[in-house]
């Protein structure tokens, strides 16, 4: 099957202040994804199903980015820090 990606513009304005190696990396990943989304791990949600994440070290950080099957797109939905501990992805997800 094929999916088309779609990005939010929460994802967009995100990865517009990054610096070029970082958006490489990204750009890297996102084609694995385009490749096969259900490739990465699944994380279990309140309100979205197909939700999925990839981990990244953007800047020596730990960085997660969010994206979602919803077929027939690949929703991209925003990078988290690691660090927060996904609390704010209820929020981010309730944007798509």
């Amino acid at each position: 099957m094929k999916f088309e990606l779609v990005a939010t513009e929460f994802f967009i304005e995100q990865i517009e202040d990054l610096d070029k190696k970082s958006k490489d990396q990204i750009k890297e990943k996102i084609d694995l994804i385009s490749s096969n989304p259900f490739r990465f791990k699944r994380i279990h949600t309140k309100t979205v199903p197909n939700v999925f994440r990839v981990r990244l070290n953007l800047q020596n950080k730990e960085i997660r980015l969010i994206y979602a099957v919803l077929s027939p797109n690949i929703v991209l939905v925003c990078l988290l820090d690691r660090k927060n501990n996904y609390t704010d992805l209820e929020k981010y997800l309730g944007k798509i």
